[in-house]
């Protein structure tokens, strides 16, 4: 190979290798050639060099040789409660309070519950409990535990390779450094301290909801790298354990659940600073030639760099010859600044041999039922407007959108959008219900860009096309067939609106919505679906890479258990609205808020979801919106923001190994015409203690489990009573285990013994089982309980949680920075116990689950009070249900106004919750509906907290 000096980067030159039969570049300024190791590498990494161009080998004589780095992460601490100050009986400004002592405690888990006590042996240890900052964290590294970092590591990872000029000894291929993994990691095991409190007479703090999970205590030198991002973030994908059980056996034993919680494209908000994904953009993808991972942080490089063992299978795989090249700005790179090896979430560009077919455009097909109860609540002329206020946000970069309308009632309207200026719509009506045909060829799904004059048209108008009609019922199956007609052979996403149960064609309903049957061991049947039409519709436009939203209206029942199956199994979502009227501003600007942001959400067309595990880990069931279209392979046509889903794993087999990995991989297109694979990778130390797997499981994470396997009760024949005892006996069954196999002769009969780090767990078994989707009641309808099942299925953790336990906060006597802007944004006031024992007579109060949020006005609140927030004389002037507040202009008013604008963007997705005010002495179903948020009383015929903790603690003694 010839070398031309002018070739290469400042600073290096090429000499002739003649045992290798090659050219070696030398850095002139060090005398070091390119495979060395540098002798002073920077701190927190690998030494910043720079390498030459790559090349073909003809030997291996001089082989690139890359360190391993070692990583540990520091466990924090949370802030001290702020003073408080504000509204009182008797006047404008109170005395500050002082914060109770629960209050003062770090945020965590509580410190100063008696009796307290630890397991034989851990205490042994010295070690804080879970909490305190000896613990590790994700994202943050500390000085490493064990050995020594840097020399010490280099010459443990090349003691068997040729460097420095030594022979090399044949102990197998690559070494036996590399043949025998396992002894990289001899070094003692990190351990989560087990901490054990009893829950019996303790008030539980809420602030611990907010906590990270246990991170995973991997060995200091896992990772080929010291990037504090070898670990997802929490909102991308948590384990139930974060450590990995070495048997199935011991899994068994312990009665925890094993399974991913995740929401691979969670939404990216620079307010909440956020870290975008970094994306691999030259193509260069290293993959396992047997299993098929992605080159991931947790490799090992051997043979001096040119090969790579795979951490899950073991096989070693060639290093791509580019690997260490910049193709962007034509130079040498150095490998450990690659992102695959720095960050647990990457995104690759995808290369042309991963797509079947050239990228689909995004496609938008709306199914709107124009029937009478749809023109009259206003629903019609709302979704028109939104749409037409939403052309410019909807995914266009590339100009290739393809947008369609079909309008439904007895009849199916399909709407010609011919292209070029001045064009206006016209209307193809087709009455035959039974047998859908699309009445032309062309001019029916059309180019947005070029057929925008036609669109406005069209929706300027749609709703006084319909406005004198007095046509009842709804054709929307048949209108559904119709869509898919029309854009399944390119794919896309079906919207459809619908105001009324739909009684005429294909998948006509009938109510069935019996009283009778609420509240009785039957009334599940309810909540499965009445026709098998939306199923199999649904399989056979997941097939044609179609996804279906449903966004319901109806003032009276419309049967959201059935329809939501479209969603469900097209990895869409459900939208309700019961009463929707346009009259009302709230209702109107909560619909084209949400509207809205669906419709500009970037979306990924195409979608499969596959998790890889080391050897011997399966995944064993799924749970959430898609088609599972293997054994281990999720389809969904179109992939949405902030979705979840939870797969729970097994184990075939022993785990030898000192760590595991968990690999998910989304391969989708993007709506501008990439074909993208963002990849998530999870290391997991494993163990054969069950005392570890205790002291390292996620409550948060538990109970996102926990709610999904409740509703697949309710979904596969249980009633809603099973479910509720399903959670309940789950919960149970692992506090006996803990009590019997790891707190011993210290867990009492009056006691009820956990981990510090489950400690919330029943508050939220609690929480659940007195949700609106699950809880006892005779006057929950099977609407309103169908559709928070879907919630209960799809929410991400960051807005599952709030969902469950909501979030209550005392606004008249908040901390004076409450409602204020800090560091972060707005600042919240403390969170309270969902107790009615905290509401006082004289306060004003927010509760909020992230669907709804509550401002509670006591009787006795001063003028004062009332004035500056309502702009109102009196308490009695005062009325409650939907509300607005106004602007005014004092600092209370702002701080209220600001808290609830900064609740509304807390939770991820597009919701935009409605504000109710209840007065104390408000109607019984308002004040009915508010109070069953404070889950820690008793209501109807459901037990309180303390009953519940009770009844769990009976089951454990059993």
């Amino acid at each position: 190979m010839n070398v031309q000096e002018n070739q290469l980067p400042q600073g290096w030159e090429a000499r002739w290798d003649a045992q290798s039969g090659q050219y070696v570049y030398y850095n002139t300024a060090s005398g070091q050639s390119q495979w060395e190791v540098p002798t002073q590498p920077a701190y927190g990494g690998p030494a910043q060099s720079t390498s030459p161009p790559p090349q073909q080998s003809t030997g291996h004589s001089k082989r690139r040789q890359y360190p391993t780095q070692q990583m540990e992460q520091v466990y924090g601490t949370g802030q001290q409660p702020q003073q408080q100050g504000g509204y009182s009986v008797g006047g404008y400004q109170q005395q500050p309070q002082q914060p109770q002592q629960q209050q003062a405690q770090q945020p965590g888990y509580p410190q100063d519950a008696a009796p307290q006590f630890f397991t034989p042996g851990a205490a042994d240890q010295k070690q804080a409990p879970y909490g305190q900052p000896q613990q590790p964290v994700y994202g943050q590294p500390q000085q490493p535990a064990y050995g020594q970092p840097g020399v010490d590591q280099v010459a443990g990872q090349f003691q068997n390779l040729n460097v420095g000029g030594q022979p090399q000894q044949p102990q197998g291929y690559g070494g036996q450094q590399y043949a025998q993994p396992q002894q990289t990691y001899a070094e003692p095991k990190q351990l989560h301290p087990v901490h054990t409190v009893n829950l019996i007479g303790l008030q539980p703090d809420v602030r611990a909801l907010d906590a990270p999970p246990p991170p995973a205590l991997l060995p200091s030198n896992a990772s080929v790298t010291n990037s504090p991002h070898i670990l997802p973030d929490p909102s991308y994908q948590r384990c139930t354990l974060a450590s990995m059980p070495a048997t199935q056996s011991l899994l068994n034993k312990s009665k925890l659940p094993l399974a991913l919680v995740m929401a691979p494209y969670r939404s990216f908000r620079e307010s909440d600073g956020d870290e975008p994904v970094p994306v691999v953009s030259d193509s260069v993808i290293a993959r396992c030639r047997r299993c098929r991972v992605y080159i991931n942080p947790f490799v090992t490089f051997t043979e001096g760099g040119n090969r790579w063992k795979c951490c899950m299978c073991g096989l070693s795989n060639e290093v791509p010859q580019l690997f260490d090249w910049d193709s962007a700005e034509n130079k040498p790179a150095d490998r450990w600044a690659r992102k695959e090896l720095n960050h647990s979430v990457v995104e690759f560009i995808a290369p042309t041999e991963y797509m079947v077919r050239p990228p689909q455009p995004p496609v938008y097909c709306f199914v709107i039922d124009v029937s009478q109860p749809a023109i009259q609540s206003g629903m019609v002329a709302t979704a028109a407007r939104s749409i037409l206020e939403s052309l410019d946000n909807i995914p266009n970069e590339d100009k290739r959108t393809k947008i369609a309308f079909i309008a439904v009632s007895t009849s199916l309207h399909f709407f010609s959008l011919p292209g070029g200026p001045d064009q206006e719509a016209s209307m193809l009506v087709v009455s035959d219900l039974s047998d859908v045909f699309l009445p032309q060829p062309v001019d029916l799904l059309v180019n947005l860009t070029e057929s925008r004059p036609a669109i406005e048209n069209l929706l300027g108008k749609l709703s006084e096309m319909f406005q004198d009609s007095h046509v009842v019922g709804n054709a929307l199956g048949s209108g559904l067939q119709a869509a898919h007609e029309l854009i399944g052979k390119i794919g896309g996403k079906i919207v459809a609106l619908s105001a009324s149960l739909p009684t005429l064609g294909t998948g006509a309903l009938k109510p069935r919505d019996d009283p009778k049957l609420l509240g009785t061991s039957k009334e599940s049947t309810l909540l499965v679906a009445a026709n098998s039409f939306y199923k199999t519709f649904a399989i056979e436009c997941s097939k044609s890479q179609v996804s279906v939203d449903m966004f319901l209206f109806s003032s009276s029942y419309t049967d959201v258990a059935t329809l939501s199956c479209l969603p469900r199994y097209t990895a869409g979502q459900t939208y309700l609205y019961p009463g929707f009227n346009a009259s009302r501003s709230e209702d109107t600007i909560k619909f084209a808020t949400e509207f809205g942001k669906c419709l500009a959400a970037p979306i990924g067309l195409e979608a499969v979801i596959r998790v890889r595990a080391s050897r011997g880990i399966r995944m064993s069931a799924f749970h959430g919106n898609f088609f599972t279209r293997s054994t281990d392979l999720l389809a969904l046509p179109v992939l949405p923001l902030d979705q979840n889903y939870v797969i729970e794993l097994q184990l075939e087999e022993d785990l030898k190994q000192p760590f595991v990995v968990l690999q998910t991989a989304i391969l989708h297109t993007t709506c501008y015409g990439e074909r993208r694979i963002r990849v998530i990778t999870q290391a997991m130390p494993t163990t054969d203690s069950i005392a570890q797997l205790y002291a390292s499981a996620d409550q948060v994470a538990i109970a996102s489990w926990l709610a999904n396997k409740a509703v697949e009760k309710t979904l596969s024949g249980g009633s809603l009573d099973d479910a509720r005892n399903l959670v309940t006996n789950k919960v149970s069954d692992q506090l006996s285990v803990y009590k019997n196999q790891i707190a011993g002769s210290a867990g009492a009969s009056a006691q009820l013994a956990v981990p510090a780090n489950l400690a919330l767990l029943p508050l939220l078994a609690c929480a659940l089982v007195k949700h609106v989707g699950l809880r006892e009641g005779s006057t929950i309808p099977p609407d309103l309980r169908a559709y928070a099942q879907d919630l209960l299925t799809t929410l991400p953790t960051q807005s599952l949680i709030p969902y469950i336990h909501a979030r209550f906060y005392s606004l008249h006597n908040m901390p004076a920075e409450a409602g204020t802007i800090g560091e972060h944004g707005v600042i919240l006031p403390p969170a309270l116990n969902l107790t009615s024992e905290r509401l006082e007579r004289h306060g004003l109060f927010l509760i909020e689950d992230g669907q709804n949020m509550f401002l509670w006005v006591g009787q006795e609140a001063v003028p004062k009070l009332i004035q500056d927030v309502f702009d109102l004389d009196s308490y009695g002037e005062l009325q409650g249900g939907k509300y607005t507040l106004p602007v005014l202009e004092n600092s209370f008013n702002t701080r209220v106004n600001a808290i609830i604008a900064k609740t509304r963007e807390l939770r991820r997705g597009v919701y935009r919750p409605h504000l109710y005010v209840v007065k104390s002495d408000a109607e019984p179903a308002l004040r009915s509906w508010a109070l069953s948020l404070l889950i820690e009383d008793r209501m109807d015929h459901m037990s309180s907290y303390a009953q519940y903790l009770t009844r769990i603690k009976n089951k454990v003694s059993s």
